[in-house]
């Protein structure tokens, strides 16, 4: 059964060309060694004052209440009166992290950064805070401390509360931003009697940064659409007020601070963000104060949404924004030079100064961009071969030169409106140029040594196995040419169908009914009918999950305690069955151990329960509660081990382990995935030794008295046979559909996040990451460990069947490598990336559940000495 130097082997190997994808696609963008860029001119402000308030959706802000008032009356007559406003445009991952780079160091942070959990700087990089004087900087320590760490000199401050506050259970999350708004006041009060402070905080080029995170715990826990979300934008609205009020009055009224509150992302109906669902890439954007511009009025605009008229805000002009281009218009109020590496573009219609200012503001945008492209392109220069190189004709030197002339004579001849169109052209295509210099050929460093020659082994390990494939093809000739082709046939189709899967859900029902059928069209039907009746109901049961939708569902606690009573109800059923018929391979203490599971199975539908009922009368996670989830948790790996190994004993015991835990983290319907997923893998058992009596293959007439542990010897194995083939591929399609059945894993947002409140609701990305990996990985686990059953029950090699299960994966995955893109918008890379990563992880996710599988199915722990019996 073991097969390590197999599994090792095709790990490695997959291993290797999963890290090439991150190594050539996933490699930062960002260059080093430009000049600082600062507008000539004397800036309007002095200081700046960012409020940002995390995960605020567009709409939430800027709607009307039923009563036809606004929820933030403050910021409300802002736009109507003193500022100007928008739509900030953001870019997936929607997340916190990337959405505070784009806005505070203008660029769209690189996917490099997962890897440090959006917590560590993955590359240095140039922000607003750093080219300012002086940076203070109030709210949470998940944000502040990453641009204070790449910040040059002493001069950014950060105020935080402790991470234990980020807490989803809490009574009212709104609690974070008054703690800013407080710590804020208290320390401008306490400046008057610090002179060095006072000082300080006179200066010019001085930013003050508040991140308010109260509307994006409040999302998370309660949802968007809750009184508490918009509670707590009312708070926000009254606390900005504060504020400048306050500033206002300590700077005497100067005219000499900037406002500026954005967000940055937004939140779905269902309270998740990272995706691309315009509620989380569309926020607001308001500016106020020196430098911005006023209102402007207008009798009509057009935008291809409806939000103007749903707003009431269809006569005062509506500027959109991508969101980087927040930073430079930072820069601009106050005076800073342009973050190196920002590739935002300065809003021009937001600046309150004259046509001179906006022209050298804009030709300083245009300049620190070119600075980028020159570094670029020296490097690029630097490691391509002489004669491969070919510059880019529109921006060589000598272009450069006169197109910087030619703008600068634009600007002295006071011609600004072509000086800004001119520079628009070339910075359209900067973006291009960036694009195309990624095709040029390289100098290849080590690794792509590492992925040109590894083919040579596997090619060899190929011709090794080359009998195996030698055999399955000469029986496939030896069929009628018919019967042949079609079977060629079924095998591109299934494939295909497992591609669609990764783009439509609905694709595994097609296949689930597909599958339906399979009794009917050969003579299981005839054989066992009651077992081919069971198959396609279930079949047609599974079928369902993938329709029902993997975002926005609402959760539906008493179907998870309805689960956990018909599981526990299962479980009570095969205990008495066990018992009635004095079972001779069961003692008192494998009774026990079932009976121990059932037990889990109760606590875990009291746990979940109970946390929903605290939570919703906002009580906080229970103590005992969080106790039980995660005791449960670490029992449920043990508790198998402690179970028979014959085979159904071990797969119920298995199923009821894993179950316990998987109660816990559900939150509606899916709960019900495993329970449904486990009865059809039993079946899917028993089909399979009925099949194999098609070929006059004599087995033990009871699958109960299989036994895992049984070392089964080598000359027993069998050939290979066309419908191992189809067992190969209904385990790929299984595990597929165990990943796909109940949430779409390629998605941040198809998981909520209130699947992890039984074990903590204290923010903790990776914990809550670890915890919702684990639950996917359940349904992994039943399958790969039914898998392992049917190799037992068929009499075939394990390594065998895994060769065709790898086959049919790697074919998955060269599918998606020739669909993977290194041009277009951010989301098709990292879609068609992402396909391909998950490919890859799913089959090297097979070989690696292989060998969970096998420990869980044949190994047993002994805690007491006992009786051992033998099957006969």
């Amino acid at each position: 059964m073991g097969i390590p130097v197999f599994v090792f082997a095709g790990l490695l190997v997959h291993c290797v060309f999963l890290a090439s994808i991150f190594d050539i696609y996933f490699t930062s963008p960002l260059v080093h060694g430009m000049t600082p860029q600062q507008t000539p001119l004397p800036p309007p402000g002095k200081r700046l004052v960012l409020f940002v308030a995390d995960g605020l959706r567009a709409d939430s802000l800027y709607e009307l209440d039923s009563n036809g008032t606004s929820r933030a009356p403050f910021l409300r007559s802002i736009l109507e009166n003193t500022g100007s406003w928008g739509i900030s445009h953001t870019r997936v991952p929607t997340e916190s992290r990337p959405g505070h780079v784009a806005l505070i160091a203008g660029f769209y942070e690189d996917v490099s950064a997962v890897a440090k959990g959006w917590k560590e700087n993955p590359v240095e990089f140039d922000s607003i805070f750093n080219e300012s004087k002086y940076t203070w900087s109030w709210g949470s320590p998940d944000i502040l401390p990453m641009f204070a760490k790449g910040a040059s000199g002493d001069h950014v401050y950060t105020f935080c509360y402790t991470a234990e506050s980020e807490d989803f259970g809490a009574q009212d999350a709104a609690k974070l931003d008054t703690w800013v708004f407080d710590h804020v006041k208290s320390f401008f009060n306490s400046s008057r009697s610090n002179q060095t402070l006072y000082s300080a905080l006179n200066e010019e080029k001085v930013v003050l940064f508040l991140h308010l995170l109260g509307i994006d715990t409040n999302g998370h826990a309660h949802r968007p659409n809750s009184r508490e979300y918009k509670e707590n934008i009312r708070k926000v609205d009254e606390g900005v007020k504060e504020i400048a009020s306050m500033l206002e009055n300590f700077y005497g009224n100067d005219g000499k601070t900037a406002f500026i509150l954005t967000s940055d992302h937004g939140m779905t109906d269902w309270g998740s963000h990272g995706a691309g669902h315009p509620s989380e890439t569309l926020t607001p954007l308001i500016a106020w104060g020196a430098g911005v511009n006023y209102p402007q009025r207008v009798a009509s605009q057009f935008f291809e949404d409806n939000f103007l008229k749903e707003w009431k805000l269809e006569n005062l002009k509506r500027l959109d924004v991508n969101q980087a281009d927040i930073a430079p218009l930072m820069a601009s109020l106050i005076g800073v030079p342009f973050p190196l590496n920002s590739v935002g573009t300065l809003p021009l219609e937001y600046l309150n100064n004259s046509a001179h200012f906006k022209a050298e503001s804009m030709f300083t945008n245009a300049v620190q961009i070119l600075e980028q492209f020159k570094v670029k392109m020296t490097q690029k220069k630097e490691t391509t071969l002489s004669f491969l190189f070919t510059p880019f004709k529109p921006l060589s030197d000598s272009e450069q030169i006169n197109l910087l002339k030619k703008t600068r004579l634009y600007i002295q001849q006071e011609k600004y409106d072509e000086a800004e169109s001119t520079i628009l052209l070339y910075g359209f295509a900067f973006v291009g140029l960036i694009i195309a210099f990624f095709l040029l050929i390289q100098t290849c460093p080590w690794t792509y040594y590492v992925y040109c020659l590894l083919p040579v082994p596997v090619w060899y390990a190929v011709v090794k196995e080359l009998h195996v494939i030698q055999d399955l093809a000469a029986y496939l000739l030896s069929l009628p040419v018919g019967q042949s082709m079609g079977f060629l046939l079924i095998c591109a189709l299934g494939i295909e169908i497992l591609v669609f899967s990764f783009f439509y859900r609905s694709t595994l029902t097609i296949g689930l009914l597909v599958f339906a059928g399979w009794p009917v069209i050969t003579q299981l039907w005839v054989q066992a009918k009651t077992t081919a009746l069971i198959w396609i109901l279930l079949c047609m049961l599974l079928g369902i999950f993938p329709l029902m939708p993997v975002v926005g569902r609402e959760p539906n606690i008493p179907l998870v305690i309805a689960t956990g009573l018909l599981t526990l109800l299962i479980s009570c059923s095969s205990l008495s069955s066990l018992c009635k018929s004095k079972n001779k391979y069961m003692n008192n203490e494998d009774l026990k151990v079932q009976f121990y599971q059932m037990l889990s199975i109760a606590l875990s539908t009291y746990v979940v329960s109970s946390t929903h009922d605290s939570l919703q009368n906002k009580q906080g996670l229970p103590v005992f509660n969080q106790i039980i989830s995660w005791t449960t948790l670490v029992s449920s790996s043990v508790l198998p081990l402690l179970s028979p190994t014959f085979l159904f004993q071990r797969l119920f015991s298995i199923l009821l382990s894993l179950m316990s835990t998987y109660l816990l983290l559900s939150t509606g319907y899916e709960a019900l995935f495993p329970l449904v997923l486990s009865g059809l893998m039993f079946v899917w058992i028993n089909m399979e030794q009925e099949a194999l009596q098609q070929y006059g293959l004599s087995l033990k007439p009871k699958l109960a008295v299989f036994n895992f542990s049984y070392a089964t010897d080598i000359m027993q194995f069998r050939q290979l046979h066309l419908d191992d083939v189809r067992r190969s591929f209904f385990f790929v399609f299984f595990i597929v559909t165990a990943f796909f059945g109940t949430g779409n894993i390629a998605s941040v947002n198809s998981f909520d996040p209130a699947s992890v409140y039984c074990f903590l609701t204290v923010f903790s990305p990776f914990m809550m990451g670890g915890l919702l990996v684990l639950k996917v990985v359940i349904p992994f686990v039943l399958v790969s460990c039914a898998f392992e059953a049917v190799q037992v029950t068929t009499q075939l090699s394990s390594k065998s069947l895994f060769l065709i299960v790898l086959v049919i994966s790697d074919i998955m995955a060269l599918h998606f490598f020739f669909l993977v893109k290194d041009y277009g918008s951010w989301l098709d890379i990292g879609a068609s990336i992402s396909h391909y990563v998950l490919v890859m992880s799913l089959t090297i996710f097979m070989m690696l559940m292989n060998g969970l599988a096998q420990l869980l199915t044949t190994k047993k722990l002994e805690l007491s000495r006992k009786t051992k019996h033998h099957s006969t």
